[in-house]
C-alpha cells in the first residue's frame, strides 16, 4: 500500500512539473510573438513622414463684439461695421467689392431711398476716401433739407441708434435676415416709426438731416448695405456698393 501511494505521488509531480514548464513556455512564446509584432510596426511605422504639413487655421467671421454700433470691429476681423467705423482690407478692394455687389444686380429689386432723386443723379461715392484712413462704404444721396427718407426693400426696423458719426442712424433687416440696409445723418424718424416695426418698401421712414458728422448745412443721406452672418449681429457684415443696385 506505500509502494503504490508513493508512485501515485510521483506521478503526480511529474504531471504538475509538466503542465508547469507547458504554461511557461507558452507564455514565452506569445511575449515574444508580441515583442516582434511591435518591431514590425515601428519599422513600418517608420516610413511615415513624422512632421505632415497642418491643415489650414479656419478663419473665424467675428470675433469680440463691439460694445455698440459705433465701435470699431477688431483689426484681425474679417468684417467691417456697417456704420462709418473703420473698413477692412477685404472692403478697400473695388474689384472685389464690384464682382460681390454685382451678384445682387438684378435679383434685389430696391428704389432709391430718397424721394425724387433719379438714378442718373446718384454719384458712386462707395469708395471714397474719408477721415481716419477709412473708406466710406457707402454712397451719398444729395437732397434738400426734409425730404422724405423711404425704404429701400421691405423689412424689419431692427435699430434706431444716435450715432457720433452717423447721427440719427436706421438699421433695417431684409426679411431674409441676410441683408442690412443702414440709412444715417437722418434729420428725424418718420411719426410711429419703432424697432421691432416691419415697414414696407418705399414707406416713408425717416427725413434728410445733416446730423452727426456729415457737415452743418450738408444734407444727405448715407444708405449703406452689408451682408451679415448672423442678425443679432446686425452691425457688423461685408458691406456692398449700393450703387450699381440702384442705378439698375
Amino acid at each position: 500500500m506505500g509502494t503504490a501511494r508513493l508512485r501515485l505521488l510521483i506521478l503526480f509531480a511529474v504531471t504538475a512539473f509538466a503542465l508547469t514548464s507547458f504554461i511557461f513556455l507558452q507564455s514565452r512564446r506569445e511575449a515574444n510573438e508580441r515583442s516582434g509584432s511591435a518591431t514590425q510596426a515601428e519599422r513600418a511605422g517608420s516610413s511615415v513622414v513624422e512632421n505632415p504639413s497642418p491643415l489650414p487655421a479656419l478663419s473665424p467671421f467675428t470675433s469680440v463684439p463691439p460694445s455698440s454700433p459705433d465701435s470699431p470691429a477688431p483689426a484681425q476681423s474679417p468684417t467691417v461695421s456697417i456704420s462709418e467705423g473703420t473698413p477692412s482690407a477685404e472692403s478697400n478692394s473695388s474689384a472685389k467689392d464690384a464682382t460681390f455687389a454685382g451678384s445682387f444686380v438684378g435679383t434685389l429689386k430696391l428704389i432709391i431711398p430718397v424721394v425724387g432723386v433719379r438714378p442718373e443723379q446718384l454719384q458712386d461715392t462707395f469708395s471714397d476716401a474719408r477721415s481716419e484712413g477709412r473708406v466710406h462704404d457707402a454712397i451719398d444721396i444729395a437732397a434738400a433739407a426734409g425730404t422724405p427718407v423711404v425704404a429701400a426693400a421691405d423689412g424689419e426696423i431692427v435699430r434706431l441708434f444716435q450715432s457720433e458719426r452717423g447721427g440719427t442712424t436706421i438699421y433695417q433687416l431684409s426679411p431674409d435676415k441676410k441683408l442690412v440696409y443702414y440709412y444715417a445723418h437722418l434729420q428725424r424718424y418718420a411719426d410711429g416709426l419703432s424697432e421691432g416695426k416691419f415697414v414696407h418698401q418705399g414707406e416713408v421712414i425717416a427725413y434728410v438731416g445733416d446730423t452727426g458728422n456729415a457737415g452743418a448745412g450738408n444734407y444727405h443721406l448715407h444708405f449703406s448695405i452689408s451682408v451679415i452672418a448672423d442678425p443679432k449681429r446686425y452691425w457688423e457684415g461685408t458691406n456692398i456698393n449700393p450703387y450699381p443696385l440702384l442705378r439698375k
